[in-house]
Formats: structure tokens, C-alpha cells, sequence
């Protein structure tokens, strides 16, 4: 009875990613008053922010699905990088939704090899994965130079390619839009932040956001996801109540570098981004990685983790080194709430970390009126690294996620 009482009063997942949403809005909107950075909540940095969140996500989507089936899949670069160059391919030769299935092509191709290795061959996954990005960034250098440099006469570029179509809710994009320009404390933040989450949306960004909880519904609600997920927490079991190992790890790897190619696809078919470019990447598939481990190997999570590392990569280029120094102001904030919920729970040595913590980054903010600029684009890597820090205390990985696996061996 305790134990069941105690599961009654478990707050949601749903409901917890809610409280932390207006718990964040709240932060980022006192740091907007405190500061006099608009730029903090306005509907560029969030429309920005959006765009920039989409391959994190994707790629998220991706290790989620992978490690999962207790594959480790650190190939995602590649796979995204893979997913440029098939995006630009396929929509300067057949539009934007050719070039959407090419980029989904040529990733799951990524996962396809990475799956041949990992399962069939039983090699490290984490070597498997760097030779996939190693692989990635040769083969589309490679494709570049020699189908792409005769049209654009550059062989790190692609030609101009077709882009998505954006559409916006007219009506409540320019109530909101209103709201925003009164300069309303909190009313105006909100309505900049929806604001910029509802106007000039493509296609393939509501496609990503509706992948989140189709995902769940998937590997949590269905028995093929239970079976998926019972590779990654022990294949030997799951092969002993007839589970094919074999078929769900490819199955989920393949996916998974689906998703990849399709975070690759963002970076190229989205208004606002630039055609395909050699590197253009810049490690996102590295951080779609930390938003799915800060998501503790959950949707719900790993969205979170993309929203944060988006906004931090959307912030410095909507609003520079003054915006992100003020970000760093509403840190502070957020970490002095976190001590005193620490307090109420005499945890003290949290607690007196946490005051170290804010005490410093405080005294960061003091001594500057801006970041320099060689350290600004870097903003959202430095989150990343800041996150996985914190948040490592809590995590739990499928319990064979990475373990080598042979059928009929104990």
C-alpha cells in the first residue's frame, strides 16, 4: 500500500515537463525585465530558436530510437551530415519533398552500415560510430566535388535549392504580435515567445514535433516497442520469449538514421537556412545526443533538451553577446530557485554548491557588458556541456545499452 500511495503521488511526466516550461518562461522573462534585453523573449529568438531546435531534435529522436534497442549510436553527425547532402540532392533535382525523402535515404544508409557493424559484426559501437561520421563527412565531400561543383562552382557548396513553404496563423499571430509590442512584464514575454512558435512554421517542422509523441506512443504504448526496448534492457531475456534481437536492433538503427538525415534536412530545406554546405552541421548530432541523455532516454526529455539548446543557439544570433550575457543573468535566477528547493528539502550540500554556482556566474555577468565575440556561436556547446554536468546525477540508460550481444550466448 505505501508503495502504491507513493505512485499515486508521483507527479506526471506530461505535467512535469509543463512546470518546467513556465518555470523557464518565468526565468527567462524576469531576466527580459531585469536586464532590458528584449531580445531574451521575442518572437525572432523564439522563431529562430525553432528552427535551430529541429536537427537537435531529430537527431535526439534518433539515439533515442537506437539506444533504445541497446545499440549506441554516436554516428549521428554523420548520418546528419549524410542527410545534407541527400536533402540538397534530392530537392535541387525533384523540390523540397524529394529532397526530404533523399535526406531520409541517405541516413538510414548511415544506420543501415552502422547496424551491420554493431549487430551482424559485433564491433564497438563507439568506434563504429566515429568511422560512420568519419564516413559521412569523405562520402559528401566526395559527392560534392563531383555533382555539385560543376553547377555551383564551388565544391563545398551545393547550388540554390527549393525551401519549405512557411505558413502562419494570421489572426493570432498578429494579436500576439500586439500583445508583444504593449511591453506588458510577463504578458508581453508570452505572447513573444508563442508568437514566434506560430508564425512562417514549415511543414517539416510540424512533421518533427508530431514525431515526439508518435515516438512514445510507439516504443511505450505498443508490443513492438515493448519488444524494441527489451533489447536494450536485456536481449538474452527478450530472445528467450521469441523476440527476433537481431530485427529490432536494425529496425531501430535504421530509424534512427532516418531521423538523423532528416535533422540534416532541416539545416538545409528551411527558410532562413542556409543550401548545403560543407560542415555545416557544426556537431549538432553531437548535441542531439546530450538532449536525448538529458531527457534520460525519454521523448518528454529529450524534447526539453532540444527547446534549451535551440533557444541558446537562437539567442546568440537574434541577440548577440549582450542576449546571451543576459541569459547568463537568468541562470542565476534558476539556480538560486533550485537552492532554495533544495533547502526545503536539507540537502545542504546541493544547496551550498548551488550558492558557489550562482555566486560565480553573478559575478560573470558583473564584470562584463558583453561576450566576446569569438565565443558567442559556441553558446549553445557550452550549454550542452553545463547541462550533462547537472543532470548527470539522475540518469538511467537501458541497463544493455552498448553491450555486445550474440544470439543463443547467456
Amino acid at each position: 500500500m505505501p508503495v502504491q500511495q507513493r505512485r499515486r503521488g508521483r507527479i506526471p511526466g506530461w505535467l512535469r515537463g509543463v512546470i518546467w516550461a513556465v518555470v523557464a518562461i518565468a526565468v527567462i522573462s524576469t531576466a527580459s525585465y531585469s536586464t532590458g534585453v528584449a531580445a531574451l523573449t521575442s518572437s525572432n529568438t523564439a522563431s529562430t530558436a525553432l528552427r535551430l531546435a529541429l536537427p537537435i531534435l531529430l537527431c535526439a529522436l534518433g539515439g533515442l530510437w537506437a539506444e533504445r534497442a541497446g545499440v549506441v549510436n554516436i554516428g549521428l553527425e554523420g548520418m546528419m551530415i549524410l542527410g545534407t547532402w541527400g536533402a540538397a540532392w534530392g530537392s535541387y533535382n525533384g523540390g523540397v519533398w524529394a529532397g526530404l525523402i533523399a535526406a531520409i535515404v541517405f541516413g538510414a544508409l548511415g544506420g543501415l552500415l552502422h547496424a551491420v557493424a554493431t549487430v551482424t559484426f559485433n564491433v564497438n559501437h563507439i568506434v563504429s560510430g566515429v568511422a560512420i561520421n568519419l564516413l559521412g563527412l569523405g562520402v559528401t565531400k566526395y559527392l560534392a566535388n563531383l555533382i555539385f561543383a560543376p553547377i555551383s562552382g564551388n565544391p563545398r557548396q551545393s547550388p540554390v535549392v527549393p525551401k519549405f513553404d512557411t505558413y502562419s496563423a494570421t489572426f493570432l499571430s498578429d494579436w500576439l504580435g500586439d500583445l508583444e509590442k504593449q511591453q506588458r512584464v510577463g504578458i508581453s514575454d508570452v505572447a513573444g515567445i508563442l508568437r514566434g512558435l506560430v508564425t512562417e512554421v514549415a511543414p517539416l517542422t510540424m512533421l518533427a514535433i508530431i514525431l515526439v509523441p508518435v515516438s512514445f506512443w510507439i516504443l511505450w504504448k505498443t508490443r513492438f516497442g515493448l519488444r524494441l526496448r527489451s533489447c536494450g534492457e536485456n536481449p538474452v531475456a527478450a530472445e528467450s520469449l521469441g523476440v527476433n534481437v537481431y530485427l529490432h536492433k536494425y529496425v531501430a538503427v535504421i530509424i534512427s538514421g532516418a531521423f538523423a538525415g532528416m535533422g540534416g534536412a532541416s539545416l538545409v530545406l528551411l527558410r532562413g537556412g542556409a543550401d548545403y554546405l560543407e560542415n555545416q552541421t557544426n556537431g549538432r548530432g553531437y548535441i542531439g545526443l546530450a538532449a536525448m541523455i538529458f531527457g534520460n532516454w525519454r521523448p518528454g526529455g529529450l524534447l526539453g533538451g532540444a527547446a534549451l539548446f535551440g533557444y541558446a543557439d537562437g539567442l546568440q544570433l537574434a541577440g548577440g553577446g549582450e542576449a546571451v550575457l543576459a541569459l547568463l543573468y537568468g541562470a542565476v535566477i534558476l539556480v538560486a530557485v533550485i537552492v532554495v528547493v533544495q533547502l526545503f528539502r536539507r540537502q545542504w550540500i546541493a544547496a551550498g554548491l548551488g550558492v558557489v554556482g550562482a555566486g560565480v556566474l553573478y559575478a560573470i555577468y558583473w564584470a562584463n557588458d558583453t561576450l566576446p565575440s569569438d565565443l558567442i556561436p559556441y553558446t549553445a556547446h557550452f550549454v550542452t556541456l553545463i547541462v550533462l554536468a547537472v543532470a548527470s546525477q539522475r540518469l538511467r540508460p537501458p541497463k544493455a545499452d552498448g553491450q555486445p550481444y550474440r544470439r543463443g550466448e547467456d
